[in-house]
């Protein structure tokens, strides 16, 4: 299927390099589920597990998206190719942020990300699967096999909003039952502090969101420029 955008660089879904891209992405978040079967980051019992972490529940909307462009690929389905670019709206700019956070936090001090117990973080090549891996893997698709995005600055803001305090709600409720919070820099903020962070991590989603869709259009070419030309 080479049908496309105008500005979409590469056809997809296709059995070409989409198909690679999608399935490598696939096989590296998997490897990552995997090492936390392996090695477990918080006890065991605990309401939530390991999906209290927002790295996690981002590796685990990056597998749904990358599943259904896996599967458009092999089908050749837009339906499906639609639906992944849907979500990867939300996913990519999601990714990108937990990237920078992550990275910064640590450099800064890794005692805010990691427990005590965990003195040396992570091993490297598992660490960049977790807090690397996905925002490169999506971003990749999204300025090589996706078209452009036409989500806008309020949308943005309300989307960033929405999974910010969604994400703070289901934390909140985890802590109720297990007393404790997955990333120790939240033990150390107050509640208004908390709030702080959240609403600041929202606005950062948001400036994410807007970066993705102007470096979209500076590697791929400027949206007016293609209606003119068709």
């Amino acid at each position: 299927m080479d049908a496309k955008h105008h500005l979409q660089r590469l056809a997809s879904p296709a059995r070409t390099a989409s198909f690679v891209l999608h399935m490598s992405g696939i096989c590296s978040f998997l490897a990552s589920f995997a090492y936390l079967q392996l090695f477990p980051q918080l006890p065991a019992g605990s309401v939530g597990g390991d999906f209290q972490f927002l790295t996690i529940l981002g590796l685990a909307l990056s597998l749904v998206t990358f599943t259904f462009g896996y599967v458009a690929d092999l089908a050749l389905s837009k339906q499906l190719f639609e639906t992944k670019n849907s979500l990867t709206v939300c996913v990519a700019p999601l990714e990108v942020i937990i990237s920078v956070l992550y990275w910064t936090l640590r450099t800064y001090d890794r005692n805010l990300v990691y427990p005590p117990e965990m003195e040396g973080g992570l091993p490297l090549l598992p660490d960049i699967g977790f807090h690397l891996a996905p925002a490169l893997f999506l971003t990749t698709d999204l300025l090589l096999f996706s078209p452009p995005w036409t989500i806008c600055l309020r949308e943005a803001t309300v989307l960033s909003l929405c999974i910010a305090f969604f994400y703070w709600a289901w934390v909140e409720y985890c802590f109720s039952y297990n007393g404790f919070y997955p990333y120790p820099i939240f033990q150390l903020l107050t509640t208004q502090q908390r709030t702080f962070l959240f609403a600041f991590s929202a606005v950062l989603m948001t400036a994410s969101t807007l970066a993705l869709k102007r470096l979209y259009h500076y590697v791929n070419g400027s949206l007016a420029l293609a209606k003119k030309e068709d």
